[in-house]
């Protein structure tokens, strides 16, 4: 079968879609670039956002009008938590994606159109479900999911509904996949998860197993740089922070989840931390880690957010001084205890978001224009351009040309807008 692939939402959906895009390969089928070329189409749909639900549902439908002789197939989250997806032929939950190739195939040998929809059971196990070896379309950086699932239940998310409670890889498994990686030439790894600060707990250990992994991975030949996914503040002790200050491949760059620099908003969202804490260790992470680049996510207009929240958040941003901030509208999710608060307008809640849009950018061209007269090390990718260890989007100067790859050692002159220039060494 020629097959199509589209990926909706976060970089774990990302990965899963490379995983069960290789087990079709494998097992001789082709990758369609054009959904009306092709006799399957598989979207891996994403429910973060009732913005996201809504476009994951709309794909579907799109791709079911444009080839109507092909398969059909949803999986992900919005598929786990849909009461009924209509325009599917196969419908897959979050932890049955493995199955995506027998039940498509099995859907091809009988081409049942009449039972087409029934939905199956969604599994809700807490068993981390292991793709094995995945290779990532990126040439130089791969991903690497260790952890699936999140405990936490913040009062806006419906991902712990979707993906289920904390599930870890086994660290065999996850060493292997990166010997695998380095070997197919990947000289960048960045370790994710659905709340990857979480992995071992399911198996009683804490954050120190996860550091006992980078290491191990480090210790891989052909590895350059690890690099974390986005973790939560609070899980980030002393120890860890320390430990991996120490390995020298780890990059110095964090994406530390915010949410918002209003303590009662922060109550209210039952996130586990006040600003000064979500401070402190801001503060920590930069005595360790030197011209560390700290990223965030913010929501804009949570329920109940007020003009001084707001101003709180936009006043901590800046004291803080985020190299780059995801900032969403909040959206309303059925099931969360935020759906049954007072909800803030809408066209509220696109002008603030548009407003912290703006600060970002603001804090996105200083940490660049912050970056001039620092040595750095870019990994280029290609057109001689890639990014600095502390994820600085850099192009490299001159008229040498360096391989997808390759590592640039070179000397910041100048920046523009959120791009630096390097001058090779």
């Amino acid at each position: 079968m020629r097959v199509f692939f589209l990926t909706l939402g976060c970089r774990v959906n990302q990965y899963e879609t490379d995983a069960v895009r290789a087990q079709f390969i494998a097992a001789g089928h082709t990758v369609a670039e054009r959904p009306e070329d092709a006799d399957c189409l598989i979207v891996n749909t994403c429910t973060v956002t009732g913005e996201a639900d809504r476009k994951s549902r709309q794909m579907l439908r799109r791709m079911a009008r444009s080839n109507p002789s092909a398969i059909v197939v949803a999986m992900g989250c919005a598929s786990e938590l849909a009461d009924g997806i209509v325009d599917a032929d196969i419908v897959l939950g979050t932890r049955d994606k493995n199955q995506c190739l027998a039940r498509v195939e099995e859907f091809a040998g009988t081409r049942s159109h009449a039972t087409s929809h029934s939905r199956p059971e969604v599994s809700r196990t807490d068993t981390y479900h292991d793709f094995g070896t995945v290779l990532s379309p990126e040439g130089t950086r791969a991903f690497l999911k260790v952890e699936d699932g999140c405990n936490k239940f913040c009062t806006y998310c419906v991902i712990p509904f979707a993906r289920g409670r904390v599930a870890s890889r086994s660290e065999e498994s996850a060493v292997s996949e990166a010997r695998f990686l380095a070997q197919a030439g990947y000289r960048e790894i960045v370790v994710s998860g659905i709340h990857v600060c979480s992995y071992g707990k399911d198996r009683g250990e804490d954050i120190m197993s996860l550091l006992v992994l980078l290491q191990k991975i480090s210790d891989i030949d052909g590895i350059a740089r690890i690099r974390l996914g986005s973790v939560e503040p609070m899980s980030l002790t002393p120890e860890f922070l320390t430990g991996l200050s120490r390995i020298g491949k780890a990059c110095p760059h964090f994406h530390l989840s915010l949410q918002s620099g209003s303590d009662t908003v922060l109550k209210r969202m039952n996130r586990d931390y006040i600003s000064s804490e979500f401070e402190e260790k801001v503060n920590l992470i930069r005595s360790l880690f030197p011209n560390v680049s700290i990223s965030t996510d913010i929501i804009c207009g949570f329920p109940g957010e007020t003009d001084e929240e707001f101003e709180q958040t936009c006043d901590f941003a800046r004291r803080i001084g985020f190299s780059k901030i995801h900032c969403f509208p909040y959206s309303l999710r059925e099931g969360t205890v935020a759906a049954k608060m007072e909800q803030v307008a809408p066209e509220v809640k696109k002008a603030r978001n548009a407003r912290l849009l703006k600060i970002s950018e603001e804090l996105e061209k200083g940490f660049a224009e912050a970056q001039v007269g620092h040595e750095v090390t870019v990994l280029c990718e290609q057109d001689n351009s890639g990014y600095t260890a502390n994820y600085v989007r850099a192009r490299i100067s001159g008229d040498r040309k360096f391989e997808p790859g390759a590592f640039v050692k070179g000397r910041v002159t100048a920046s523009s807008g959120t791009f630096v220039e390097v001058s090779p060494d």
